[in-house]
């Protein structure tokens, strides 16, 4: 029987690394940066003013004030500054050649023709200098970095249009069982609405991957290798979940086994039963079929190798919480409770739960108490995997 740090190191061994590609801004939310990049352009590209006002030379002004003798708008091109004169010009126009300030308008009195200054002003006030921010040839942003809105932004204001980010993982997510039908189908007698499939592919693009639900196989060896002869080209991992028990009807364990994927327990409760391999070059992560059993087996073995293969920092943090009550372990497996933790009291406690079944459990559940083969009495400390 492989212990459970084993099954989790060698499912993360089956995956390699992601390559990297080159996306427009635009679809980059939420990758990382594969390379440094390097501005191709000032930030600021030009001198311009930081306010609305008016420019002029420090020098020229008087208790008379200036003629105005052109408004400026951003994106205008503004002819040289005649000395002796001011031009008004608005946030973010460019600076007019021989003006050494800005006067913002609420220091003058507004004058649309002829303008008075009505507080002391100073040389070089409210200019943003070109590349005063980004010059160009800086690195923008380094390697590893995670892309949200600020990030992207520098990227296009610094001239860029693309970036290179490590692709997502491709993943295929399979349910199996002739006992199931899919969400919002029309369940016949003996038949349960499929919850893994949708379970693992929203726990799979939580966790940085591209997942594709492949339809549901019935009992039948046949119809599951022509399935996945018909979807495994170009895909990085497939994750299967039910038909690998000891039952007379395993149909992952009955196609995949032949294959070389390897079928065994784990010292594990809920979810002793699991699998992993190859199948036609692609890498096979089997789960069980009971829900509370599948989470459990994503978060331990699949979650973890997705983000090492996608080059993605391990974001579940363990940490210690007090037990509230009293939690029970089945000696010597490494057993799992789906749990809530409250943030504000420190406690944690198992959810209510009718079995691995329990789809309750999963809903009701933030965490995942581990307990190495021995319980925890009631305000001793636990183990505790967050899972949202």
């Amino acid at each position: 029987m492989r212990d459970v740090a084993g099954h989790a190191a060698r499912a993360a061994a089956l995956l390699a690394p992601v390559g990297t590609e080159t996306l427009p801004l635009a679809r980059c939310a939420g990758r990382r940066l594969a390379d440094d990049v390097h501005a191709v352009d000032d930030l600021p590209a030009f001198d311009n003013s930081a306010m609305d006002g008016y420019a002029l030379r420090i020098g020229d002004l008087g208790p008379d004030g200036l003629p105005v003798t052109a408004h400026v708008p951003a994106g205008s091109v503004p002819a040289a500054l005649t000395p002796g004169t001011a031009q008004r010009v608005m946030t973010g126009a460019p600076l007019p050649e021989g003006a050494d300030t800005i006067v913002p308008v609420e220091l003058t009195d507004d004058g649309r023709e002829h303008v008075r200054v009505l507080a002391p002003v100073t040389a070089g006030r409210h200019i943003r200098r070109r590349g005063d921010d980004i010059r160009t040839g800086d690195v923008v942003l380094r390697a590893g970095t995670a892309l949200g809105p600020a990030q992207l932004a520098a990227a296009a204001g610094c001239g860029l249009a693309a970036l290179p980010v490590h692709r997502r993982l491709r993943v295929a997510v399979l349910s199996a069982g002739s006992e199931l039908v899919g969400a919002g189908g029309r369940r016949g007698a003996g038949q349960t609405h499929d919850s893994n499939g949708v379970l693992l592919v929203a726990a799979l693009h939580a966790a940085g991957a591209d997942a594709e639900q492949l339809p549901i196989v019935p009992d039948s060896p046949a119809e599951l290798a022509a399935l996945l002869e018909r979807h495994l080209d170009g895909i990085d991992l497939l994750v299967t979940s039910g038909g690998i028990s000891a039952g007379d009807h395993e149909v992952v364990r009955d196609t995949l086994g032949p294959a070389g994927v390897e079928f065994g327990p784990v010292a594990l409760r809920p979810g002793g039963a699991q699998g992993l391999g190859t199948y036609r070059g692609v890498p096979v992560i089997t789960l069980p079929g009971n829900p509370v059993a599948c989470w459990v087996g994503f978060e331990l073995f699949v979650r973890p190798a997705v983000r090492a293969a996608s080059r993605l920092p391990q974001d579940r943090v363990r940490r210690s919480a007090r037990a509230a009550v009293a939690f029970r372990a089945s000696p010597g497996r490494h057993t799992v409770v789906p749990a809530v933790l409250d943030e504000l009291t420190g406690e944690v406690a198992p959810v209510p739960s009718a079995g691995s079944h329990s789809l309750r459990a999963l809903a009701g559940a933030n965490c995942l108490v581990e307990l190495d083969g021995t319980g925890a009495g009631a305000g001793e400390q636990v183990r505790v995997l967050p899972t949202s």
